[in-house]
């Protein structure tokens, strides 16, 4: 199953000088429980732990074509992120951005992140994929690695706040 959604959803074009992967990750919650945290464009502190603020700049973060700006922790080799909210599929659960801007030096990044059933009740598979240029002076390894431990928080702590909401809901 985990293969179908990767190739349907996450099997970007990478050129030379460019680097990617993608990550999948099981969550104990339902996938509309899932979707409803990670869809949100405008809030992506909701789980993403390394936002401090975002702020959307263009848009309502529903429509393609919305901005945000966002403004990561310290200790980050950056301070802030403009990002372009590309797709937002609420059908097929399928969110997608790049980032056109900021202090950093992930360019041409490109992020697609979907929900998907996990095969059994009560359970969701969420799979997000990139693609970004390697920087001058870094190498693919190095960029990749930067990248994946970033995104392996991030889903970490989306599958997190989605099992709290889902016991916070069957609790009370």
């Amino acid at each position: 199953m985990e293969e179908e959604m990767v190739d349907q959803y996450h099997n970007s074009e990478m050129v030379r000088g460019q680097c990617g992967s993608f990550h999948v990750q099981h969550v104990a919650a339902p996938s509309m429980v899932v979707w409803s945290v990670a869809r949100q464009f405008d809030r992506p502190d909701l789980y993403k732990r390394f936002v401090r603020t975002c702020a959307l700049r263009a848009g309502d973060g529903r429509v393609p074509g919305s901005v945000r700006e966002v403004c990561v922790v310290s200790g980050l080799p950056a301070e802030t992120s403009t990002e372009r909210l590309d797709e937002l599929d609420d059908d097929r659960r399928v969110i997608r951005f790049t980032i056109v801007g900021g202090d950093h030096r992930l360019r041409n990044y490109r992020s697609t992140t979907t929900v998907h059933d996990g095969g059994s009740a009560g359970r969701a598979v969420v799979v997000e994929s990139y693609v970004v240029d390697v920087p001058p002076g870094s190498t693919e390894e190095e960029t990749c690695l930067f990248v994946d431990t970033i995104i392996r928080c991030n889903l970490r702590s989306l599958a997190h706040v989605a099992e709290k909401m889902t016991r916070s809901s069957s609790n009370g």
